[in-house]
């Protein structure tokens, strides 16, 4: 297929890095799209966009982002030109002056869900057995084992940092829906996906599907790709040009 010169930017959640991207990745290059893994600090909220806005600005092009869980409020906030299209993985996307915490913990959360809490420097980290009960519990036992042992923890202020007008007001988006959610529950994914007048996908998978459902996911990026495309090729001085 032709990408029309879309480039992807994937952005990694909580309690992983751009490697949880590694079947994506390889999966958009096969069908002719660029795409690179946008590292994140996780130290704050700021901070992860400062991070995400430093890997645009190395693109030429028109760019659609996509982010997993937490990564969906950094993707939320960029203000880059280059971004035509976002698409949430499962992702959470606070409205302006919200923070991940408010929708994070807004519906009843699953059983097998974690108790989460910061260690004394103010990291979250994600327990041992969480991977193989929340977070991917469909993933391999290989699989699992090398996500609990590549996961990066979350600073506190990541998550009670509020928001500001999210960018899914102003561009078209994606919505993953997670069905078999133990960490967001799929009931707010799919409120979140509603008052964003999402294009929504959903799927019986589990949180973490950029590992376990890669084909799913990609199928969602690809779609956000060939409309940018389309959308360009019809309107080539569309606001998505590159700045």
């Amino acid at each position: 297929m032709s990408s029309g010169n879309v480039s992807v930017v994937l952005v990694h959640g909580a309690w992983a890095d751009g490697s949880s991207w590694s079947k994506v990745i390889g999966r958009l290059k096969g069908q002719g799209i660029d795409a690179i893994a946008a590292p994140l600090p996780l130290t704050s909220l700021g901070d992860d966009v400062a991070a995400l806005e430093r890997t645009l600005e190395r693109i030429e092009g028109p760019v659609v982002l996509a982010g997993h869980a937490y990564a969906g409020a950094v993707i939320g906030s960029i203000r880059s030109s280059r971004v035509a299209a976002l698409v949430y993985v499962a992702a959470l996307a606070p409205d302006e002056g919200e923070t991940v915490g408010d929708v994070f913990y807004r519906g009843e959360a699953h059983p097998q869900a974690p108790q989460l809490a910061p260690d004394r420097h103010g990291w979250i980290w994600l327990p041992q057995d969480a991977f193989a009960a929340a977070f991917a519990q469909d993933a391999t036992p290989a699989e699992r084992a090398v996500l609990a042992a590549v996961q990066r923890p979350v600073a506190v202020s990541c998550i009670g940092e509020a928001a500001g007008r999210p960018l899914w007001k102003d561009r078209p988006n994606w919505f993953l829906v997670a069905e078999e959610d133990r960490m967001i529950s799929p009931a707010t994914q799919r409120f979140m996906a509603a008052r964003m007048n999402a294009h929504v996908r959903s799927y019986e998978v589990d949180h973490t599907p950029i590992v376990t459902a890669p084909d799913v996911v990609t199928d969602v990026i690809v779609e956000a790709v060939q409309s940018v495309s389309a959308s360009r090729l019809s309107s080539p001085a569309s606001p998505a040009s590159p700045a």
